[in-house]
């Protein structure tokens, strides 16, 4: 298998020419660290930009706005916190397993805090147990943290229990760290909240949901030998038979119960100020981090 940091760059280069990457690098700086008063460089204005860091000196010489870049007060530490339960093995609702759109979403995020020069650290697993391994800079470090979350989930894991490592987040790290949570959509309950409540108050937090698959698409009219060929069968989703998936009044009430657990964890979420996004395939990765860091810098 090939480098999985490599297909986070690849993506990145395929998205963000150097304007974009700048603003994604500079809302990623100011989401978890302030700055400090050392100049570091100038580059283009981007809308949301503070307007008192245009240089506007710089401005008339060159043309168009440019804003001043500040070095951060300190380099901090990302904790990518995410499930590696078999959960994280079924589908996405781009159709590609969950895990990958994960490993992505994580990889974006520790690539920019790479170059950034912050340390990455990971803490994975599921209702059998959580791994960590520390915080590291470095590429070689990044890939191996990729790898570990991509290998850990499969359909042999045990079932996916994304408390077990936000509890272990919170006994285990008092210093301040930027975290980025990664779950598919659970549905929250009260000790998830509290123990989410403790880690708000430790850290800046940051979380991004994979969106499920849709169940409710009839069987008769998912391309399943096109699945199964691409994806393999154990990877498949578990639809409706057709009959089922075509009543009206199962997909409302499908639809609505699906609904009624996303409003209950953005509602938990908002309460918290707990910025969020979603994505439901690879495509949507890089346009929901931009959303979270911009959301999160909000929130500031």
């Amino acid at each position: 298998m090939g480098s999985l940091l490599h297909r986070v760059k690849s993506k990145l280069s395929i998205f963000a020419h150097r304007r974009a990457r700048g603003m994604l690098e500079g809302q990623y700086g100011s989401a978890g660290s302030g700055r400090s008063l050392d100049f570091d460089d100038l580059r283009a204005y981007v809308p949301g930009d503070e307007v008192r860091d245009i240089d506007w000196k710089a401005t008339a010489r060159h043309g168009s706005p440019l804003v001043r870049r500040y070095l951060p007060v300190r380099r901090q530490t990302l904790l990518l916190v995410t499930d590696t339960g078999r959960d994280m093995a079924a589908e996405s609702r781009g159709g590609e397993p969950k895990k990958d759109v994960a490993v992505l979403a994580l990889g974006v995020m520790g690539y920019l805090a790479h170059r950034h020069g912050d340390a990455v650290g990971l803490v994975c697993g599921d209702s059998a147990g959580t791994r960590a391994l520390p915080g590291k800079t470095g590429e070689a470090h990044l890939e191996r943290l990729l790898r570990e979350i991509h290998d850990s989930a499969s359909l042999d894991a045990a079932p996916s229990r994304l408390q077990t490592q936000l509890d272990y987040v919170a006994r285990t790290f008092s210093r301040r760290m930027l975290l980025l949570v990664v779950a598919d959509e659970f549905a929250p309950d009260a000790d998830t909240e509290r123990v989410l409540r403790r880690l708000r108050a430790q850290h800046e937090v940051l979380w991004l949901t994979v969106r499920d698959a849709d169940l409710a698409v009839p069987a008769d009219s998912y391309d399943v030998a096109g699945a199964r060929a691409a994806r393999g069968a154990a990877l498949l989703p578990a639809l409706m038979p057709g009959g089922v998936a075509a009543s009206a009044s199962i997909a409302a009430a499908y639809a609505r119960a699906r609904d009624e657990r996303d409003a209950a964890r953005q509602s938990m979420l908002r309460r918290l100020g707990i910025a969020e996004a979603d994505a439901g395939s690879s495509d949507d990765v890089i346009p929901a981090v931009f959303t979270l860091l911009a959301r999160q810098r909000r929130r500031r």
